[in-house]
C-alpha cells in the first residue's frame, strides 16, 4: 500500500503555481507569463498596426485638424478630468462638465476614472516606494510603460481610498460600461466623424483613432517617468518629482510636477503667469462659464514657505562644503595673561573675545602693516568693527579662518557656541560684545 506522496518535484510545482508570477524570477521558460498581453495589445501592438497602416493612408488636412482638436479634448479629459477633478478633487464640476470630461477621458484609452484615480492616489501616497504602482525607483522605462506591460502583484500596491468616487454616478456608469465606451470613443467615433463629414473613413480610423490614442498615452506616461527624471525641485527634494517646461508642453501643463506633489489639491500645476498650463486656464474658463466652481488654491504664503525652505536646504548643502574656520566651541580657552604672553611670539589679536593669529597676513593686509600691528596683543574689536575701518563681509569670513582661541572672561564658551551659529548664519565671523575685554581674576 502506498503512503503519502513525498515527491519534492510535485511539491515544488505546487508551490510555484500558488506563488504570484511577480514573485518568480523571469526565465526563458516563463517570460511570457510575466507579460500583460492584454495591455500590450492596446498599448504596443495596435499602435504598431496604426503606424504600418499610416504608410498607405494619406493624411488629409481636415482629418489632421480633427485629430489635433480631438487629441486636445482627450488630453483635457485626463488632465482636467481624471487627474485634477476626480483624483485630487481640485475643483467641483457641474453635471454637464462631468459628463464631457468622462466622455473625452475615455477617448484617451487609459482605463476608467475609478481605476486611474485609485492608482494615482496610491502613487501620491507611496511615492518612490515599492507600494507606488509606477515607482520611478524601478527605472525610467518601468515608470513610463513597464508597469502596464508587465504583470503587477496588486496586493503589493499601496491602498487608496476611493469611496468618494464610488458615490459619483458618472464615475460608476463609466466604470461599468468602460469597454464599450472606450471602443466607441477611441475608434468608432473618429472613424464615423471623419467618414461622414468628408469621406475619410480610413484616415479617421488611423489618425483620429489609433495614432491619436497612442500619442496621448505616451504623453500621459511622461508624467510618470520624465517628470520624475528631468527638471528642478524648487519646493522639495525628498522625492523624485520635478518641474520642467518640456514635460509641461507634452502633457498640457502637467510638467510642473514638483509643485503638484507638494500641493496636490491646487487646481493649478503652474503658478506663474508665464508657465505653460492650458489645463489651468481651461478650468478657469469653465469657472467663468459657470461649469466649474470651488477652485482650490494653496495660500501664497504656504507656497513661499516651501520655496524658501528648499532654497535654505540648498544653501545649507553649499555651506557644508565651505571651510568656515575652526568652530568656536572647539577652540581652546585662553586666560588674558596667556594671550599677552603668546602675542610676544606671534601676532595675536582679540576681536569679540576670539583670538586670531594674523602673523601670516600682516604683509598682505590691504590697509598696510601699521594698523594691523597696532592691534597685536590687544582687544581690537572696536578697531575692526568700525573704529578705524568698517571691514567687509569678506574680511569677517577671512578672519574666521585665523581663529586660534577664546579669551576667558570676554564671553563664556557656552555663550559663544550659540553666537557661533548666529554669526555664521549671517555670514559674519564674530559679533562685538560691547565694552572692553576684562582680564580674568
Amino acid at each position: 500500500m502506498r503512503g503519502k506522496d513525498n515527491n519534492p518535484q510535485k511539491k515544488g510545482s505546487s508551490t510555484a503555481s500558488s506563488t504570484h508570477i511577480t514573485e518568480q524570477p523571469m526565465t526563458w521558460s516563463n517570460w511570457y507569463k510575466h507579460i500583460n498581453w492584454l495591455n500590450c495589445t492596446f498599448i504596443l501592438f495596435v499602435p504598431l498596426v496604426g503606424c504600418i497602416c499610416a504608410y498607405w493612408t494619406p493624411l488629409r488636412l481636415n482629418t489632421a485638424i480633427f485629430a489635433i482638436v480631438y487629441y486636445f479634448n482627450a488630453g483635457l479629459g485626463i488632465t482636467a478630468g481624471y487627474h485634477r477633478y476626480w483624483a485630487h478633487r481640485c475643483y467641483k464640476a457641474t453635471l454637464p462638465l462631468s459628463i464631457y470630461l468622462a466622455a473625452v477621458g475615455v477617448s484617451a484609452g487609459q482605463g476608467s476614472i475609478r481605476w486611474w484615480s485609485k492608482g494615482h492616489r496610491s502613487h501620491h501616497r507611496y511615492t518612490d516606494t515599492d507600494k507606488d504602482p509606477y515607482s520611478v525607483k524601478k527605472g525610467f522605462w518601468y515608470s513610463h510603460i513597464g508597469w502596464m506591460v508587465i504583470h503587477q502583484n496588486h496586493k503589493r500596491i499601496g491602498r487608496a481610498d476611493v469611496s468618494d468616487l464610488d458615490e459619483d454616478p458618472v464615475v460608476i456608469w463609466q466604470h461599468k460600461h468602460y469597454i464599450k465606451a472606450a471602443i466607441f470613443m477611441t475608434l468608432v467615433f473618429p472613424t464615423l466623424f471623419c467618414g461622414l463629414a468628408w469621406g475619410d473613413w480610413r484616415g479617421g480610423f488611423v489618425y483620429g483613432g489609433i495614432l491619436r490614442v497612442f500619442f496621448i498615452q505616451q504623453a500621459t506616461f511622461c508624467v510618470n517617468s520624465l517628470a520624475h527624471f528631468i527638471g528642478e525641485q524648487p519646493f522639495d527634494d525628498r522625492n523624485s518629482p520635478r518641474d520642467h517646461v518640456l514635460t509641461a508642453l507634452v502633457t498640457l501643463g502637467e510638467g510642473y510636477h514638483n509643485f503638484h506633489h507638494e500641493f496636490p489639491s491646487d487646481y493649478r500645476n503652474a503658478i506663474e503667469w508665464w508657465q505653460y498650463d492650458p489645463t489651468k486656464w481651461m478650468i478657469w474658463i469653465w469657472k467663468q462659464l459657470g461649469l466649474a466652481y470651488d477652485l482650490k488654491q494653496f495660500r501664497a504664503n504656504e507656497i513661499e514657505k516651501g520655496r524658501v525652505q528648499q532654497m535654505q536646504k540648498k544653501v545649507d548643502k553649499m555651506r557644508s562644503k565651505i571651510d568656515w574656520g575652526i568652530p568656536l566651541d572647539q577652540l581652546p580657552v585662553m586666560e588674558w595673561d596667556e594671550f599677552i604672553e603668546a602675542s610676544k611670539k606671534r601676532a595675536l589679536i582679540t576681536i569679540g573675545g576670539v583670538v586670531h593669529d594674523v602673523t601670516g597676513f600682516i604683509k598682505d593686509h590691504p590697509g598696510g602693516k601699521a594698523f594691523i600691528t597696532s592691534g597685536v596683543g590687544k582687544d581690537a574689536t572696536a578697531i575692526f568693527n568700525g573704529g578705524i575701518y568698517r571691514h567687509s563681509n569678506a574680511a569677517h569670513n577671512l578672519l574666521a579662518s585665523m581663529r586660534v582661541g577664546i579669551i576667558r572672561g570676554g564671553c563664556e564658551v557656552e555663550i559663544w557656541k550659540g553666537i557661533n551659529a548666529m554669526a555664521e548664519g549671517k555670514g559674519v565671523e564674530s559679533l562685538a560684545v560691547g565694552g572692553p575685554i576684562r582680564r580674568s581674576g
